[in-house]
């Protein structure tokens, strides 16, 4: 221990080195965290997370604070955040780890409603709200200090395990920023910390424009007798109101009609078949028997025994006869 009980100052890398195994020790026995990841530069880079970081440091409450608690966010001290409704849970590593707690008071309704009021009709749809995307005088509205939606000094309190007996010590202050930075990555976790629905603003879309009442001027509206020469159809005159109102008398006068039993689509079918009158019987097709080219065995044997032609007859000539000496 240092004078009047403070501990000693850690550099930087040691208490870096020290966080690291703190992490991976908790991480071994099943602890989930969600650490701050430090970086140079400007800490938070959307216009959230810058938002909520130039809130801390209009308010000259947390001005000797702050500047340490930049340090120990780009150091990656803060290895544990969480934000819930109203509140965030985190664990920063300095000469010891110490346990931070942060509430932040819910918006009053009043408040919420003026914000909804002023925007309303400008906020279309809720990721144009939560990217930041919107029209300037929008923005300025919702981060108005004190009435828009980011908390003023009073409306925190928070506390810190750590021996420090200042009203902000730089383990909160530290802890504050990440809030700034968790809110680049989650700007919806802003409206759950000040327990606002943000759909609330959304809902509002269109409720910030006059409606119109008057009925147009009867200079401006087309006569009904003009209508067809101006599209070339023909239009059918509407009844007026009198007359339409003794044909609906008319109407309910008439005796109900009685309407036929449903059917069966089954029924329908049965009578069908049975009225379906039968077929005519056709006479059935002669059967051509196929042409035989061969001749008949009868027609060759005719062939073949016919009588050849017979040659006419040679006369026989006689010898003549020999004269005896």
């Amino acid at each position: 221990m240092g004078y009047f009980g403070w501990k000693p100052y850690v550099p930087v890398a040691e208490r870096r080195k020290k966080a690291e195994k703190v992490a991976a020790k908790m991480q071994k026995n099943g602890i989930a965290l969600t650490p701050v990841i430090g970086a140079r530069g400007s800490i938070a880079k959307t216009f959230w997370g810058k938002a909520w970081c130039e809130n801390l440091e209009r308010y000259s409450d947390y001005a000797n604070r702050l500047p340490r608690g930049r340090t120990y966010v780009r150091n990656g001290s803060v290895i544990d955040l969480k934000i819930s409704e109203g509140a965030v849970q985190a664990q920063v590593m300095g000469s010891s780890l110490y346990k931070v707690a942060v509430k932040v008071f819910a918006v009053p309704a009043p408040q919420w409603q003026a914000i909804s009021a002023d925007c309303a009709g400008s906020i279309d749809t809720l990721v144009e709200l939560l990217q930041g995307k919107l029209s300037k005088a929008v923005m300025e509205r919702i981060c108005t200090p004190k009435t828009g939606l980011f908390p003023a000094p009073e409306e925190i309190s928070f506390t810190c395990s750590c021996p420090d007996w200042a009203s902000m010590c730089k383990h909160v202050a530290a802890v504050l920023y990440g809030i700034g930075v968790r809110l680049d990555t989650q700007p919806d976790l802003l409206f759950s910390l000040r327990r606002a629905d943000a759909k609330d603003l959304v809902a509002q879309a269109g409720a910030g424009l006059p409606k119109n009442k008057k009925a147009p001027a009867k200079t401006k509206v087309l006569d009904a007798s003009l209508l067809a020469d101006v599209f070339g159809i023909e239009m059918v005159d509407a009844a007026p109101p009198a007359v339409r109102g003794k044909l609906t008398a008319a109407k309910e006068k008439l005796p109900a009609v009685k309407k036929t039993p449903a059917i069966k689509k089954s029924t329908i079918v049965k009578k069908a078949a049975a009225t379906k009158k039968p077929a005519p019987l056709k006479e059935p097709a002669t059967i051509k028997k196929p042409v035989s080219t061969r001749k008949s065995t009868a027609a060759k044997a005719d062939v073949g025994t016919a009588a050849p032609k017979r040659k006419p007859a040679m006369p026989k000539h006689k010898p003549a006869s020999v004269k005896k000496k």
